[in-house]
C-alpha cells in the first residue's frame, strides 16, 4: 500500500477528526497510533519510534507548536507536519521556525492530501507522476488561498514578517550574525536568514521580493521553507545542495516558479566552509552586490547580473568562489550610499522602520581571532 509500514504519530484533540483521519491512513497502510493531546503525544513520542509527526496546532495542556519543539530537540530528524484550524499565517511561519515539513489548513477538504504531504516530508520514492503533479496542484490552491489573505490584511501581513524575522543580534555556536534592514512601510520587500549547516559551514543569503506588496510577506514564508526543506535534507544524508549555492538557487527557482504566484526575486546566496575561510557566492537580479570589506572600505565582488528567481527560463546564476583573508569581512548589500555608509560605521539594528533611510540594508561576516567565523560588528 501506499503508506506500507509508515509510523505514524497522530496527535488531534477533535476526536471525530482523529478517528477519521486515523482510519484513512490506516486503509493506506500505515501504522497509526493516537493522541488526544499534546502531553500524551510528547509521552508517547518519547516511549516510541515513529517515521512522522502529524500534529493538530491547537490542543489543550499542551499546544501543537510547544510538543514540536520538544519533538525536534529529542529527535530533529523526524518530520513533521502540522494542521491549523485559524490564525493559518502565523501559525505557518512559526512552525517552520521550528522544522516542521509541510502544512495544511483546516477543514482538510481531501484526506488524500495529507498522504501527500506525508509522503513529501518522508521524501518517498513512490509518488508517480500523475501523483507529484496532483500534489502540486493542491499545494498551488493552499498557497493562493493564504495569499489572497495576505493581500487582505496589511496587519496579517505585518505579523508574518514580524515572527520570520531574526533578532539584531544571532548567535551560534561558531558564529554571530549582525544586520540592519530599513523599511518605510509596515511591510518589508527584503529578507534575510542565516544559519550553521553542521559544524562546518555556515550559509547566508539576502533576497530583495517583488511585487514590493503585502505578497513580499508570504514570500518570506515560502522562501524560508524551501530552505529548511534542503536544510533537513541535509541533515538526514540526502542532499548536500544547502551548502552548493548554484544548485540552491536552481532549487529556489524551480520552486518559485512552481508555486504559480508570479513572486520573484533579487538573491545572494553564500556558503561558508569555516575550516579553510573559503565562500561560494551566488548572485540573481541585480539589484543586490556582495562586497569584500577591510581597512580600506568596500570592494564589489566581480558577479555578472542574471535573471531573478521566480522566471521559467530562468537559466543559472553568476557564482564565484573566494578565500576570505583574515582581515576580509564579506558583505551583502543593497547599493544605497546611505546603507554603504551605515555598514561602514557597523550600524547593525536588526530589522527597523526608518522613513529616513532608503528600504534594503546589509549583512556582513567576518572570522574572528580564534578561527571560528564572526558575522556582524
Amino acid at each position: 500500500m501506499a503508506l506500507n509500514g509508515v509510523a505514524v504519530l497522530l496527535v488531534e484533540d477533535d476526536p471525530v477528526f482523529r478517528q477519521i483521519v486515523a482510519s484513512f491512513l490506516d486503509t493506506r497502510g500505515a501504522q497509526v497510533t493516537q493522541a488526544c493531546d499534546g502531553e500524551e503525544g510528547l509521552s508517547l513520542f518519547k516511549s516510541q519510534h515513529f517515521d512522522i509527526v502529524l500534529a493538530d496546532l491547537s490542543m489543550p495542556k499542551l499546544g501543537g507548536l510547544d510538543m514540536l519543539k520538544e519533538m525536534t530537540r529529542l529527535a530533529p530528524l523526524v518530520p513533521s507536519v502540522v494542521i491549523s484550524g485559524n490564525n493559518v499565517m502565523a501559525d505557518v511561519v512559526e512552525a517552520l521556525r521550528i522544522g516542521a515539513s509541510d502544512y495544511l489548513v483546516k477543514p482538510v477538504s481531501d484526506l488524500f492530501i495529507i498522504e501527500q504531504a506525508i509522503k513529501q516530508s518522508l521524501h518517498s520514492s513512490y509518488i508517480d507522476d500523475t501523483q507529484a503533479a496532483d500534489f502540486e496542484a493542491l499545494s498551488h490552491q493552499e498557497l493562493s488561498d493564504n495569499l489572497a489573505l495576505l493581500e487582505q490584511s496589511v496587519a496579517a501581513a505585518k505579523q508574518v514578517q514580524q515572527q520570520l524575522f531574526p533578532a539584531s543580534n544571532i548567535s551560534y555556536p561558531a558564529a554571530k550574525v549582525d544586520y540592519s534592514l530599513y523599511k518605510n512601510s509596515d511591510i518589508s520587500s527584503y529578507f534575510i536568514d542565516s544559519t550553521m549547516v553542521g559544524t562546518e559551514h555556515l550559509i547566508m543569503y539576502m533576497a530583495h521580493l517583488y511585487p514590493e506588496d503585502n505578497r513580499a510577506a508570504f514570500a518570506c514564508v515560502l522562501l524560508r521553507s524551501f530552505v529548511n526543506q534542503k536544510l533537513k535534507d541535509f541533515r538526514n544524508g540526502q542532499s548536500q545542495s544547502i551548502i552548493e549555492p548554484f544548485n540552491m538557487m536552481s532549487y529556489l527557482n524551480e520552486r518559485l516558479v512552481k508555486s504559480g504566484l508570479d513572486i520573484k526575486a533579487d538573491m545572494i546566496y553564500v556558503s561558508i566552509e569555516l575550516t579553510k575561510y573559503r565562500a561560494a557566492i551566488a548572485q540573481a537580479g541585480k539589484g543586490l552586490r556582495c562586497y569584500l570589506r577591510n581597512d580600506e572600505g568596500l570592494s564589489p565582488l566581480a558577479l555578472s547580473e542574471s535573471l531573478q528567481l521566480g522566471v521559467l527560463d530562468w537559466g543559472k546564476p553568476s557564482i564565484q568562489f573566494r578565500s576570505l583573508l583574515p582581515q576580509e569581512q564579506l558583505c551583502i548589500a543593497t547599493s544605497e550610499p546611505e546603507h554603504k555608509q551605515a555598514l561602514l560605521e557597523n550600524k547593525f539594528k536588526g530589522l527597523v522602520y526608518d522613513a529616513a533611510m532608503p528600504e534594503g540594508g546589509f549583512l556582513q561576516c567576518k572570522r574572528n581571532a580564534n578561527h571560528t567565523l564572526r558575522c556582524g560588528g
